[in-house]
């Protein structure tokens, strides 16, 4: 079984959230402030026991900005699970709140109580002036008719859950900021007490375990140093206490039983230069790791012992404090388990593990809400279309999907210029605004744009490419230095847009404003004969103002420029350029045109 759909509405930053899960290892992403906590709360709200009822009764920071609740409200917070018939202990557990065959639905929601609304209904109460801390209440249910989608706060929504009915699903949260160190030191509810809970230990072995203990404290207690100790404690403890609640005293490692053993136990670690140490002198990224493999092995036991109805692993950035390699073995290891996952994550090195239908991608709109997607699903992706971008998200680590807003180029000369141009002509520094530039390693921009616009990444996206053009064909070699309307990508998506180079990208990035630039290009390559007529055409375009003949002195430039770059190779030609964009005074405007209507509302 797993949780296959959450329907969040007015609960923080989620105004209206509606998305589909995967089986196994799902990634949460978005910038921060995007909600990817709050989504973690929102679902240990509706199915964690263990989460305190006081975390239930929602203050006002909970309420989703704007949402007046002073008329008849609620937040709702809905989650789908399916796949739990083939077991016994999870279809025992959801039968209860079935609303269809083997998909089941638990409802957690604050509205006002019953009374309220009765009396509301009745006619005897007004609908205004409620307040949030004295008429309403939450509530968890299960089942009911109506998908939550469309659910009002006075629509029935299944039948009452007790608590008691849901502690047998186990939730497993791990915070970003966790203490992994703290955590592993043995306690009630530590890791290793955990799974020591679920082995089966015979009598004759817990009897065995026990007078071990009792032998070590004897031998212990025997010695004339602990032995002296013991007795000078004890004379100060019935001098202190008087002989009236005196007590009989002495020195031992632990309370000869079984439980005292299980609860002194602890991880040993050992390594090339020490033996038996304690995790606590171990750095915060193999402790976290640690940690995390022993609520794995908790979670398989569970399985084993036939004790799960239905268990979640909700990770707040499990690549905390973690190496990039074991960032990825992480990854490899959750993703082999037979339990669901749920991650989020900033790090490239796990989402660019992750397929396409794992992702669970968060954005904020305008107004500071929160919108999310299944991404795979809202993209409308063909299979064809899936397999090639895992393949390139895999390859460059996804940070498209990061960003706050995204230039798709076609290859790398233009990831190496264009950053470092615009800042040094335009003085926009896209890191700061949260833009990156992403070659997609060709043309094939179609599958791309299917991820930006309503109901997917709602975050701005331009495409900056080539027309291939050949200058040849263009009359007299002279060419308009504009944007090219109507790209096929372009659409009616408002989210994307598209600025074309009627030629290559080479020919293109050669202006009368970048030709000191190009020029220092070419004496770095040592080109003899493109300097010379780049020098050249640099003289005569200082004495004309005339547009079509600086373009006709350009276009020999232009060609020696690119077959410069050829022979350099054109992403090393472009790299080199970039160490000289200190001598450029302008850039081509549909470069220039792209940044300012992606950046116009920043």
């Amino acid at each position: 079984m797993y949780l296959s759909r959450i329907v969040i509405k007015n609960f923080r930053n989620f105004k209206n959230l509606d998305v589909k899960i995967e089986d196994g290892v799902s990634c949460v992403i978005g910038e921060n402030n995007a909600g990817k906590t709050n989504l973690f709360h929102a679902i240990r709200l509706a199915i964690d026991s263990n989460l305190s009822s006081s975390f239930r009764n929602l203050q006002p920071h909970d309420i989703h900005a704007g949402i007046d609740f002073g008329e008849p409200n609620h937040v709702l917070i809905s989650l789908e699970i399916v796949g739990y018939k083939n077991e016994i202990n999870d279809a025992a557990l959801f039968s209860r709140c079935e609303v269809s065959d083997n998909v089941a639905r638990v409802h957690f929601r604050f509205c006002p109580q019953r009374e309220v609304r009765d009396e509301i209904e009745e006619g005897t109460r007004s609908p205004s002036g409620l307040s949030l801390s004295e008429d309403y209440h939450f509530e968890i249910t299960g089942g009911g008719e109506v998908d939550p989608v469309d659910a009002d706060w006075n629509t029935p929504l299944g039948s009452h859950l007790r608590f008691a009915d849901m502690q047998a699903f186990h939730v497993e949260y791990l915070p970003a900021l966790r203490d992994a160190k703290s955590a592993l030191r043995q306690s009630y509810d530590s890791p290793l007490g955990r799974i020591l809970s679920t082995s089966d230990f015979e009598d004759d072995e817990k009897e065995s375990l026990v007078s071990i203990l009792q032998t070590a404290n004897e031998e212990i207690e025997s010695q004339p140093t602990i032995e002296a100790a013991g007795k000078s404690i004890k004379k100060a403890f019935q001098k202190s206490a008087g002989h009236a609640h005196s007590l009989d005293l002495k020195l031992g490692m632990a309370e000869p039983s079984f439980d005292s053993i299980s609860r002194s136990l602890k991880v040993l670690l050992s390594s090339e230069t020490m033996t038996d140490f304690d995790p606590g002198r171990n750095g915060l990224g193999l402790n976290n790791i640690l940690y995390i493999s022993m609520i794995l092995e908790y979670f398989e036991r569970r399985i084993k012992a036939g004790r799960a109805s239905g268990q979640i692993l909700l990770v707040e950035e499990p690549e905390a404090h973690l190496h990039p390699q074991l960032q990825r073995v992480l990854y490899a290891t959750l993703a082999s388990k037979s339990f669901q996952s749920i991650l989020t994550t900033h790090s490239t090195h796990i989402s660019s593990h992750a397929p396409i239908g794992s992702y669970i991608a968060l954005t904020l709109d305008d107004s500071g809400a929160t919108n999310g997607c299944s991404l795979k699903d809202a993209a409308g992706l063909s299979d064809e279309e899936e397999a090639d971008m895992n393949r390139f998200l895999e390859a460059t680590r996804s940070i498209l999907l990061y960003a706050r807003k995204v230039i798709l180029v076609e290859g790398p000369s233009e990831l190496f210029l264009i950053p470092a141009l615009v800042k040094k002509v335009m003085g926009v520094d896209l890191d700061q605004l949260g833009i990156s530039v992403i070659p997609i390693y060709g043309t094939h921009f179609e599958a791309y744009v299917k991820l930006f616009g309503e109901g997917v990444l709602q975050k701005k996206c331009v495409i900056i490419c080539d027309a291939d053009g050949d200058a040849d064909d263009l009359k007299e070699g002279v060419w308009e230095d504009t944007a090219v309307v109507g790209h096929e990508c372009d659409g009616d998506n408002s989210w994307v847009d598209v600025y074309q180079c009627p030629v290559t990208f080479e020919r293109g990035i050669t202006t009368e404003g970048t030709l000191p630039m190009i020029l220092a290009t070419l004496k770095e390559c040592a080109f003899p004969e493109a300097i010379k007529i780049t020098e050249g055409a640099a003289d005569e375009i200082m004495t004309t103002s005339e547009q079509a003949e600086i373009e006709k002195l350009l276009s020999p430039v232009r060609t020696k420029v690119l077959n410069s770059a050829k022979r350099v190779g054109k992403a090393r030609f472009a790299q080199i350029m970039s160490k000289h964009v200190g001598a450029a005074t302008a850039m081509p405007s549909y470069i220039e045109d792209a940044i300012n209507w992606l950046t116009e509302d920043a």
